[in-house]
């Protein structure tokens, strides 16, 4: 006899707890019971995840107990606080929020690439991985590329310039951009609490020092994952970021070298595939808003010199859901753990 899976979502009230539990709803686990947690500002709302109404509930001691899978889609500070009572649980844990990547055991994975590269050497959990951190959406997409370029020869340089809208910090930097964007139409004071600095209809590499958001080490972990993804197998990739004045939808400039010459064709050809659509060049491009909801990584394609039949050298232009594509590459993710958990229970 089975029992259903009971799927915890810690930080269920922020953006990337909200596209999870969309997610999970159009997953292998939409049949799983589910229980929302958050902090204390968000108790007793009300969400809706399928036809199913729940509310969000307190974390308590023992809120894990008999729980299958737990993700931890709150801040760092909440995950470094609970993470250890789901493991106590025995509960499979993913960590969107990073906070465990320095933990003991920890992996930082993407299945995604793993899949896409020819003899990986990258680990695959066991029974004694404590937890799997998806790796940074921006560090797979480059990674998955890469890999799909192998297949034309090898790869000699790799250049990314991301630019990270402020889902990706959350409702609180979403607010501030929007707020700054209001004030500074309306010539009013802004407000800086989150950045520090004036970000609307600006782009910038740094925050303010006083600022809640990190991007120097943000842009670490885009090198520092793609490393790990690679496991040595993909060529060594630079990244830079830079914060956009968007609110939603990521935006990847890549640059690339081939060892070999090949037409745009065999390279757009080499790209497509699953999680990938390859827009081609009589169509309008992708951009962040036409990203927006789909469930695959919107790519245009064009030679450094478009004179040339064939080429060494190409402009990659990459948008994306960056919270939609977060949350399939963490149930990816569980999915993987998913194969180390017993099928049932005997009576």
């Amino acid at each position: 006899m089975t029992h259903p899976l009971k799927i915890a979502i810690v930080g269920a009230a922020t953006l990337r707890g909200k596209e999870l539990s969309e997610a999970l709803d159009e997953s292998s686990f939409a049949s799983a019971e589910f229980l929302l947690m958050d902090e204390d500002e968000s108790l007793g709302q009300i969400e809706a995840i399928g036809d199913e109404v729940t509310i969000i509930q307190r974390i308590e001691p023992d809120a894990f107990k008999h729980v299958d899978y737990v993700f931890f889609a709150s801040d760092q500070q909440a995950t470094r606080k609970h993470w250890q009572a789901a493991v106590n649980s025995h509960a499979s844990l993913i960590d969107m929020s990073g906070a465990l990547e320095n933990e003991s055991g920890v992996l930082v994975l993407s299945p995604w690439v793993r899949d896409a590269i020819d003899n990986p050497t990258t680990p695959l959990p066991d029974l004694h991985t404590p937890a799997l951190v998806p790796a940074h959406i921006a560090s797979t997409v480059v990674a998955l590329i890469v890999a799909r370029l192998q297949d034309l020869g090898a790869v000699r340089s790799v250049w990314a310039t991301a630019l990270e809208p402020s889902s990706e910090h959350g409702r609180a930097a979403v607010d501030e951009l929007h707020q700054q964007t209001v004030t500074l139409l309306n010539f009013q004071n802004m407000p800086k609490e989150v950045y520090d600095m004036q970000v609307a209809f600006n782009l910038t590499p740094v925050a303010g020092e006083q600022a809640k958001v990190d991007l120097i080490a943000v842009e670490a972990s885009l090198r520092r994952h793609y490393d790990l993804l690679s496991g040595g197998r993909l060529p060594q990739a630079s990244f830079q970021l830079l914060l956009a004045p968007a609110f939603h939808g990521y935006g990847v400039s890549l640059g690339v070298e081939l060892e070999r010459g090949v037409s745009l064709e065999h390279c757009e050809a080499a790209l497509g595939g699953e999680h990938i659509d390859v827009i081609l060049g009589d169509n309008d491009p992708p951009s962040n808003l036409s990203a927006a909801g789909q469930e695959d990584i919107l790519l245009r394609v064009r030679p450094a010199d478009p004179s040339e039949a064939t080429s060494t050298r190409f402009w990659i232009w990459a948008a994306f859901d960056n919270l939609k594509l977060a949350s399939m590459s963490a149930i990816a993710c569980a999915q993987e753990l998913g194969k180390l958990r017993p099928q049932g229970i005997v009576q």
